[in-house]
């Protein structure tokens, strides 16, 4: 009987570890699908960690719940994604300076990618903790403090974030669904940051 139980116990945990890694390939299908408009991706991800957030606590969320957060979190959000996309034309401009042989040329470049992925990593972190009625401005500075005071938190979403384009370079209908898995990692490094 007591290994029945035992059995019936490690099915149902590998069930619900089933059920939230496909809940999070189809957060990143909707996420995928909420940021085709570019920038409109910091609200999509606002809304796709929202979602999961809702999931794990055993909250009802679906499709409509998430577009209600992303339209919510757009208000905003597009603001961030302009930015996004204005820092992205500045490492533009960066890297061509590389290639073109200026002095000092590479050491700008490296200065540039760096700045990116830290921009990127506080614009994930904040997108993280968007709740309705939160302004973007606080939460981009509290998560550009946390990206430097936590930096084990902020490689896994560099990490998370590197997939995403390796699986994208390799087949790029893939990068898709795994976006959802960086939204699981950002809620799980948000998580850690809670007062327990």
């Amino acid at each position: 009987m007591a290994t029945k139980t035992r059995t019936q116990a490690r099915r149902t945990r590998v069930m619900d570890r089933f059920a939230l890694f496909s809940e999070c390939l189809l957060v990143g299908v909707w996420i995928a699908v909420a940021a085709l408009p570019l920038f409109t991706f910091p609200a999509a991800f606002a809304a796709g960690t929202r979602h999961l957030r809702r999931y794990l606590d055993g909250e009802h969320g679906g499709l409509r719940e998430f577009a209600d957060d992303a339209r919510a979190a757009a208000r905003g959000g597009w603001l961030v994604g302009v930015a996004v996309w204005a820092a992205g034309g500045v490492l533009w401009l960066d890297l061509a300076a590389v290639r073109a042989g200026l002095p000092g040329g590479p050491f700008v470049g490296a200065v540039g990618i760096l700045a990116m992925i830290g921009f990127l990593v506080a614009v994930v972190r904040a997108a993280s903790c968007w709740e309705p009625g939160t302004l973007w401005r606080p939460l981009l500075a509290e998560a550009g403090r946390d990206t430097v005071r936590d930096p084990a938190g902020s490689l896994l979403l560099v990490c998370g974030m590197a997939v995403v384009l390796l699986s994208g370079a390799l087949v790029l209908p893939l990068a898709v669904p795994v976006t959802g898995a960086v939204a699981a990692a950002a809620t799980a490094v948000r998580a850690r940051l809670l007062p327990h």
